[in-house]
């Protein structure tokens, strides 16, 4: 399909089709060069302002999509005065016109790279506007409570005002916090189904690192032996829990060696512990010689949620189970057998913040940072109850920062930056 957005059409769609076409009504057409030969055949669609996605006239060639014959019909709206499309301009002209909000105009990319279901479930929603409703909604509330600090500071004297009182103040306050805290928490859960958790397995030589990567990701990724140092790099995959998507890293073992090439791979397992969202010290059941403080000591300064993986309880002798020992998870399974796969898929989307909620909705680090930053300013306004001026711009911040989620006041180079990232034509 080719699609045209723009204004002054007509002559466009004329030159093309041979015929004026009725807005919003498919009309089966020859597509036409310059000569008035046909280049294909196909469905021609036309739809007027601001009755289209962008806002703008609009109209739409679908045709047999080959390469040659696409280029062809393509080659011939660029002679009639069109140009090709930037990344991301169609939704970038409807969020302009007023058809889409900015959260809602990033939820079609989302829709787009979505991965699994649950992640294209949450920016369906997203797209559906229940997100920017829920945000609209405290922003709202807010504006309504500044307005009310407000007038009691303009106009203290004047008849109808009301005073202030500070128990009110504290229970508006308290009420739009956790509105904006219930939000919050669905936006967590969009934000990971969209960006996916980074999964990283630490451990020393021969723990079973690439048997339980195996294991999770339901493949034969890495390759598994009983000769020391065998991954010397970092392997990556893609794999899901549940409906959500995760990044499972399979590290070198970390050990002293003279091999240069391990201790390349050895420096990047360490690298990618700074990363990740989530750390997994194998644990070998059947070695007694304890290798594995160096590496506690490295996950506990990561300050980065760790689980330890006790791995082959099939020749310890050891049943499968779970247990908490200062404050660090310990999962006894079989990498070789699958005994305890389960129970460490489950501790793993626990660990990384998952929890199953109604009404998730797809949400992107800005929005998380934007979110935060009203919530903070909505805390620290908390003490400022007495001192109303102070109050009343602590509000005024956090309104700002509900109104970069939808777009309402945003810089250019943001708009830039989120449309440069979307695929051509959307």
């Amino acid at each position: 399909m080719v699609r045209v957005s723009g204004a002054n059409l007509k002559d466009l769609s004329a030159a093309v089709t041979g015929k004026e076409l009725i807005p919003r009504f498919a009309t089966y057409t020859p597509f036409l060069d310059e000569a008035g030969e046909t280049l294909d055949q196909g469905i021609a669609l036309y739809f007027t302002a601001p009755n289209s996605f962008t806002g703008e006239e609009v109209l739409e060639l679908q045709g047999h999509g080959g390469p040659a014959v696409l280029q062809s019909v393509l080659n011939r709206c660029i002679e009639l005065g069109a140009r090709l499309a930037q990344p991301g301009e169609f939704s970038q002209r409807a969020f302009l016109n007023g058809k889409l909000d900015l959260a809602q105009a990033e939820s079609i990319a989302d829709l787009i790279a979505a991965t699994t279901q649950q992640a294209a479930k949450s920016a369906v929603r997203s797209l559906n506007g229940e997100f920017s409703h829920a945000i609209v909604s405290v922003r709202d509330k807010i504006i309504h409570l500044r307005a009310f600090v407000e007038a009691t500071l303009d106009f203290p004297e004047e008849e109808g005002v009301v005073s202030v009182d500070s128990n009110r103040l504290q229970a508006d306050l308290s009420a739009l916090k956790g509105e904006l805290e219930h939000i919050q928490s669905l936006a967590m859960q969009g934000n990971i189904l969209r960006e996916g958790a980074q999964v990283v397995l630490i451990g020393a030589p021969n723990a079973g690192k690439s048997s339980l990567l195996n294991q999770l990701s339901g493949d034969e990724v890495a390759l598994v032996s009983d000769i020391p140092g065998t991954t010397r790099d970092t392997i990556r995959q893609a794999l899901q829990i549940d409906g959500i998507p995760f990044h499972l890293i399979d590290t070198a073992g970390i050990r002293e060696t003279d091999d240069v090439l391990e201790q390349m791979g050895i420096v990047r397992a360490r690298q990618s512990m700074d990363k990740a969202d989530l750390i997994i010290l194998l644990i070998d059941e059947t070695d007694t010689t304890t290798p594995n403080k160096q590496i506690e000591a490295e996950i506990s300064d990561a300050n980065t949620p760790a689980i330890f993986v006790h791995n082959k309880i099939d020749l310890a002798g050891l049943q499968a189970g779970i247990n908490s020992r200062d404050a660090v998870t310990h999962i006894y399974l079989s990498a070789k057998t699958g005994e305890g796969i389960e129970l460490l898929r489950q501790t793993i989307l626990k660990a990384v913040g998952w929890h199953r909620e109604e009404g998730v909705f797809m949400a992107r680090s800005r929005h998380m940072e934007a979110i935060t930053q009203a919530l903070e300013t909505l805390t620290g306004a908390g003490s400022l109850s007495e001192q109303l001026e102070l109050f009343a711009e602590s509000l005024r911040l956090a309104q700002s920062a509900l109104n970069q989620i939808t777009g309402e006041f945003v810089a250019d180079d943001l708009l830039g930056e989120i449309f440069g990232r979307f695929c051509i034509g959307k």
